[in-house]
């Protein structure tokens, strides 16, 4: 693989990379309206950025609950670097970055598409399928500790 990093993002300096690769992933390739991409809960979310060779490639905001729990969600890497271990680097970060802060539950609405990647990644699915977005999810939680 080549110079892939990750980094927490620096709000609002880095909102324009955020937006760029959301915008590509989530409204031109999957067809989500921009009103359900952009819902508001940026400003709350902290904001990863992962590049390949310097340029921006991938992106993932982090809510909250509390102090033990906390969503992954906007999980976006740019069509033309999937597969090259990209959205492992972004998650594997993103799940040290928790361990660190002691929460101790993950969960997310994965894509149908990408349940077996987070499988993967120590995920289990929970409940049956259902549609966000006009895109069949389902929910999915790990355990850090």
């Amino acid at each position: 693989m080549s110079n892939v990093t990750t980094r927490l993002a620096e709000i609002p300096q880095d909102f324009p990379q955020i937006y760029k690769i959301r915008y590509l992933v989530f409204q031109i390739e999957q067809g989500v309206d921009p009103i359900l991409e952009f819902d508001g809960q940026d400003e709350q979310a902290q904001h990863i950025l992962t590049y390949l060779d310097g340029k921006p490639v991938g992106t993932a905001r982090i809510r909250f609950w509390d102090d033990r729990t906390a969503k992954v969600e906007r999980v976006a890497v740019l069509a033309e670097v999937r597969g090259q271990g990209i959205g492992r680097t972004l998650m594997e970060y993103i799940l040290n970055l928790l361990a660190e802060k002691h929460v101790v539950e993950v969960a997310m609405n994965a894509q149908e598409s990408v349940i077996e990647f987070y499988e993967k990644l120590g995920f289990t699915s929970e409940g049956e399928l259902f549609e966000e977005a006009g895109i069949p999810h389902i929910k999915m939680r790990k355990l850090l500790q």
